[in-house]
């Protein structure tokens, strides 16, 4: 008797060869896309964004030739993705949505699905691989490294990772899309979209403004010393290391170093102030493990673009470890991922917090 596996389609590219390769592996294959809400704009679903992607999510199901579902998952997104970005912006941090809604989301909420239909994989065509190695499920990076999507995979959890195939793990970009032109699938040339989901139009401050009801106070942008250099518009408007849109004529380039929303300033800074030997984290998940042993050298990356720089972490608490740099890392922003690689393995992540 076959395997099942649910693969998530998102009406893209990479999950649509997910499928494919799914079913190449001998699965019986069923497909799901989540329906998350209409974000990007005020009409009818059929003419947004979401409402296309699960019509080539449909389109590319009928060409494979597997079921298709469409789950609405609207409620929890907005709960566990949505308010979280707007609260955790609105606290002065930086948050990052996509590794929210893997936990959550994709392999939360859609994973319980999947199992009450009797699958035993979740599928989805993030470029990582999943490996068991004695007895442990550990995440580990794509082939290739312009890909590789681990950064935003940290939060799951042994019993997660024990469900999942992810079957791009071994192939580029190219070799995806040129596969799915050689099927005839409609996602074949579709572009990836770089912005978050829900905010289509990276117009961060005026979505959080209407999610939230109310419009952030102005404040004072101060210097290193605390002296007042003008006034801000709020501060969801900045994150740490921004430069440009600061509507401040000062003489030379300045760049946003922290926010107090205690007392509502944005403190600026010269672009040497702007790097950082150390960090902390907290509510941490490790993968590889399930404590640190003492110190552990480390690949750290503080940002999905960023690279690794070399490292030393120290676990100082059950949810907390302290990461100091070799070389000083530019603008460590609080409320982003911190990720820490032993090679191509993930040992695990954390939430900046200082």
């Amino acid at each position: 008797m076959k395997k099942k596996a649910l693969v998530a389609m998102s009406g893209g590219v990479d999950s649509s060869i997910a499928a494919y390769l799914t079913l190449k592996e001998g699965y019986d294959a069923v497909a799901a896309t989540i329906y998350t809400g209409n974000y990007s704009c005020g009409g009818e679903e059929d003419s947004c964004a979401a409402g296309r992607a699960v019509e080539d999510a449909r389109a590319v199901a009928k060409v494979l030739g597997i079921e298709h579902y469409t789950l609405d998952l609207s409620g929890q997104f907005r709960k566990c993705v949505v308010d979280y970005f707007v609260n955790t912006y609105i606290s002065g941090q930086t948050p990052n949505p996509c590794v929210e809604c893997n936990r959550h989301i994709k392999f939360g909420a859609l994973l319980d699905f999947a199992l009450n239909q009797g699958a035993t994989k979740i599928v989805t065509g993030h470029y990582a691989r999943v490996a068991n190695e004695n007895g442990r499920y550990l995440l580990k990076k794509a082939k290739d490294p312009a890909k590789d999507q681990s950064y935003v995979l940290w939060r799951l959890s042994q019993r997660q990772l024990s469900h999942i195939y992810f079957p791009l793990a071994d192939f580029r970009k190219q070799e995806v899309r040129e596969m799915a032109a050689a099927l005839g699938l409609v996602t074949a040339k579709k572009q990836e979209s770089q912005d978050i989901c829900f905010i289509p139009d990276s117009d961060y401050a005026a979505f959080i403004e209407k999610a939230a009801g109310r419009v952030p106070p102005p404040g004072d942008f101060i210097d290193t010393s605390g002296r007042v250099l003008g006034r801000h518009r709020g501060l969801i408007h900045y994150t740490t290391g921004q430069r440009k849109r600061l509507g401040l004529s000062l003489g030379e380039p300045m760049y946003v170093r922290s926010k107090d929303p205690e007392k509502n300033t944005v403190t600026l800074c010269r672009e040497p102030e702007l790097y950082s030997k150390r960090l902390v984290a907290r509510q941490i998940n490790l993968i590889a493990a399930d404590t640190l042993p003492g110190p552990v050298r480390v690949g750290a990356k503080t940002r999905y673009s960023q690279r690794e720089v070399p490292a030393v972490v120290c676990q100082t608490g059950e949810d907390e470890f302290v990461v100091e740099f070799d070389t000083p890392v530019r603008a460590v922003t609080p409320g982003q991922s911190v990720m820490l690689y032993d090679g191509n393995t993930v040992l695990g992540g954390g939430i900046i917090v200082e």
